[in-house]
C-alpha cells in the first residue's frame, strides 16, 4: 500500500509521523510526505522530529518530496493542508489518483469534499476531521499539545467503503480513528467548535481560555457561535441539542496558553484561513438571507489587518 500525507504541518506532521513510525520499515507499505520549503529540506536531511505529550521521536518516511511525479498511484491520500492550499495540492496529486484511491480530507472547514470533487475525476473522496493541538515549532519539528488526537472520517455518498480496513491502518500506527456514517454532522460539529474560537481569538488577540475568562470575549464567542449554528441549520445539519455547552467544555480542556491556528498565523504575519472560518459564514449568510453582524464585524477588521 502506498500512502501520501499531503501537508506536514501540525496535523500532517502528527498523524503522518505516527504512520511513518509504524510503517516506514514495512516492505508492504510506502509512506510519502508531501511538503515544501525549509521544512521539507530538514525532513529530508534529518527526518521529522515529533514532540508529543507521550514523548519525542524522529521518523523518516520512505520519501519526502514536493514533487510526486515519480511516485505512481497512491492507495490512500490524506489531505492535511491549509484551506487556501487545497486546490493547488489537489492538482499536484491528481495524476497519482485512480478510481481505487481513497482520499480523506482532514482540513478545517466544511466544504472540502465539494472542492475536491470539482477537481478530481477519480478516487473515492471521504470527509474527515481531527481534534488535536499541534503546530510546526521550526523546520523539521512538529509539536502536539492538547486535543483528543483523534481522526473521524467517513463517506458522504452511497458508494461502499471498507471503513474498517482504513481504521485498522490508523490503529496499527497507534492513531485513534473512527469511521462514521454521519460524517457530515461530525465535521460540522467540529466546525461549530473551531470557527467561533478562530474568529474570536484572532480578533481579540486572546487565547481560547482567555476568551472564556473575559466577559467581553465570552459574549463575542457566544454571538459568533449562534451565527455559525444559524448557518448549520440553514444547511440542514443535525447537531446535538447541547452543542453550545459541549463546545465550551471542549475549549476548557485545552491548556490555558492554547491559541488557535488562525490566531498564530496572524501573529506571525503568515497566510491565514480567514475565508475558511469567518469569510465562509459571511458568504453563506448572504446566500441564505441571514444576519451575521458579529462575523461581518470580525471579518472586516481582520481583512483590514491583513492588508496592513
Amino acid at each position: 500500500m502506498k500512502i501520501a500525507i499531503v501537508g506536514i504541518g501540525g496535523v500532517g506532521g502528527y498523524f503522518g509521523g505516527l504512520l511513518s513510525k509504524r510503517y516506514s520499515d514495512d516492505k508492504d507499505v510506502e509512506i510519502v510526505f508531501i511538503a515544501r520549503g525549509k521544512h521539507l529540506e530538514e525532513i529530508k536531511a534529518n527526518g521529522l522530529q515529533l514532540i508529543t505529550e507521550k514523548g519525542k521521536f524522529i521518523v523518516s518516511p520512505d520519501l519526502a518530496t514536493d514533487n510526486p511525479s515519480g511516485c505512481g498511484t497512491f492507495d490512500l491520500v490524506l489531505f492535511c493542508v491549509k484551506g487556501y492550499d487545497l486546490e493547488e495540492s489537489t492538482k499536484l496529486l491528481s495524476p497519482h489518483i485512480d478510481g481505487n484511491t481513497l482520499i480523506i480530507s482532514l482540513l478545517n472547514g466544511v466544504d472540502n469534499t465539494g472542492r475536491l470533487n470539482s477537481i478530481l475525476h477519480n478516487g473515492k473522496i471521504l470527509n474527515g476531521c481531527v481534534y488535536i493541538g499541534a503546530h510546526i515549532v521550526r523546520p523539521g519539528v512538529c509539536q502536539q499539545a492538547g486535543g483528543l488526537c483523534k481522526i473521524f472520517f467517513g463517506s458522504e455518498s452511497n458508494e461502499p467503503i471498507d471503513g474498517e480496513s482504513i481504521e485498522n491502518i490508523f490503529r496499527e500506527a497507534s492513531i485513534d480513528a473512527e469511521y462514521r456514517k454521519d460524517i457530515t454532522n461530525i465535521v460540522w460539529e467540529k466546525y461549530v467548535f473551531v470557527s467561533p474560537f478562530a474568529s474570536a481569538t484572532t480578533f481579540m488577540n486572546k487565547t481560547m481560555r482567555e476568551i472564556l475568562d473575559s466577559t467581553e470575549g465570552k459574549e463575542l464567542l457566544e454571538d459568533l457561535l449562534e451565527e455559525v449554528l444559524s448557518i448549520a441549520k440553514g444547511q440542514g445539519v443535525e447537531l446535538p441539542e447541547n452543542i453550545r455547552e459541549t463546545t465550551i467544555k471542549k475549549a476548557s480542556a485545552f491548556p490555558y496558553e492554547t491559541k488557535t491556528s488562525m490566531q498564530m498565523d496572524f501573529e506571525k504575519g503568515k497566510k491565514a484561513e480567514l475565508e475558511t472560518f469567518t469569510g465562509f459564514i459571511v458568504n453563506k449568510a448572504k446566500k441564505f438571507g441571514l444576519s451575521v453582524p458579529k462575523h461581518e464585524k470580525v471579518y472586516a477588521a481582520l481583512q483590514n489587518r491583513l492588508s496592513l
